[in-house]
């Protein structure tokens, strides 16, 4: 099946792009990136508006109705801009609730995500996603105890959704009494994590959601396809840079993209890059229609773009030569961008491992 984005999708990924520009230079991403992790209200407030967070949310709860394709252009967008921006855990959480809440759950919960009031993290444990860190949670009488590491999209956030190892999800309000959330810098300083503690916190447990690992396991993937896309448009940013300077930097008397060692760097990128494109919108294709190669596409969808996203970040780097490892520059905040993603919710050997598994490979 051939895939091509329809003159909509053009179009809102096109003025993503042009906001995002303009509103996140590299002297913004450096002052954010000096100052203590901060929610930006007034960013969020712009996200809002342009129909972000009600991407997934269905129509009849106030959102776009719209799929993951959608919401995938938008992650790339956010990748390549290096975005400040809580949106793969709405991106989760909206997908959770989609499919495990009761509906007198999405009546409540749907439209308030979609109006940007509702701005939720997802904690998984660690054995069922690959999340880094160390998490115990356990549910009791409706109350939720235990501890969870290394959240992402925490900052700013009003709930949390706790995904437990059984695949049951209880969402939690992050300002209730016996909440913990300690929010540090990550290796991406725009991008902050949080370690996260519970003490008989009461919570809501998502009623399709008890006991079944269905659900979770489409959140997850849902979560890994952001990833994806988010690194997408990261090493595309770090591609386009390297070419324009490849095209005025002059050495030697000549601009340094005319030497053949240079446009082979060049081509190898955009030779490892361009096929992630149709990787992701497939990806997202699948997820949408619950396929069942979909989990397995998920899994090398997320190794196979942090490969990419790895070397693409280091040959991009060593174009720009000596200028591209300083602050100056601040090439080394889409770098570690790609390398955040390429650790959150399983590194590409895990996920490797998983589509093995996937496919009936047991450890002899």
């Amino acid at each position: 099946m051939e895939l091509a984005l329809n003159e909509q999708q053009v179009q809102f990924q096109d003025s993503l792009h042009r906001f995002l520009g303009e509103a996140l230079p590299v002297e913004t991403l450096r002052k954010l990136a000096e100052a203590p992790p901060a929610f930006d209200q007034a960013l969020w407030n712009h996200v809002v508006e342009l129909g972000l967070p009600g991407i997934l949310v269905p129509d009849e709860h106030g959102g776009s109705g719209l799929g993951l394709l959608d919401a995938a252009l938008a992650a790339e967008a956010l990748g390549h801009a290096v975005a400040p921006v809580g949106y793969i855990g709405t991106v989760m959480a909206t997908t959770g609730i989609v499919l495990a809440g009761s509906p007198a759950q999405q009546r409540d919960w749907l439209p308030r995500i979609a109006r940007g009031e509702m701005r939720i993290a997802v904690a998984f444990v660690p054995a069922l996603s690959g999340q880094l860190g160390q998490a115990e949670a356990r549910l009791d009488g409706g109350r939720l105890s235990g501890q969870i590491t290394n959240v992402m999209d925490m900052l700013g956030a009003t709930h949390v959704l706790v995904v437990l190892e059984d695949g049951t999800a209880a969402l939690v309000d992050a300002g209730a009494s016996g909440v913990t959330a300690r929010v540090r810098h990550s290796v991406d300083r725009t991008r902050p994590l949080a370690d996260l503690t519970f003490e008989r916190v009461e919570a809501q447990v998502l009623e399709g959601s008890r006991g079944s690992l269905a659900s979770a396991r489409r959140v997850l993937d849902a979560g890994r396809l952001m990833l994806a896309a988010d690194t997408l448009g990261a090493a595309q940013n770090m591609y386009d840079k390297a070419v324009a300077y490849a095209k005025e930097r002059v050495q030697f008397g000549r601009v340094i993209g005319s030497f053949q060692g240079v446009k082979y760097v060049c081509s190898d990128m955009a030779t490892m890059l361009e096929p992630c494109r149709a990787f992701v919108w497939q990806c997202a294709e699948d997820l949408e229609a619950a396929t069942d190669e979909a989990r397995l596409a998920a899994c090398h969808l997320k190794a196979h773009l942090g490969d990419v996203g790895r070397e693409i970040s280091r040959m991009a780097t060593e174009v720009h030569g000596g200028i591209g490892f300083t602050d100056l520059l601040g090439l080394h905040y889409w770098l570690k961008r790609i390398g955040f993603d390429r650790q959150m919710l399983g590194n590409p050997e895990l996920c490797r491992l998983e589509a093995a598994r996937l496919q009936g490979w047991t450890r002899a």
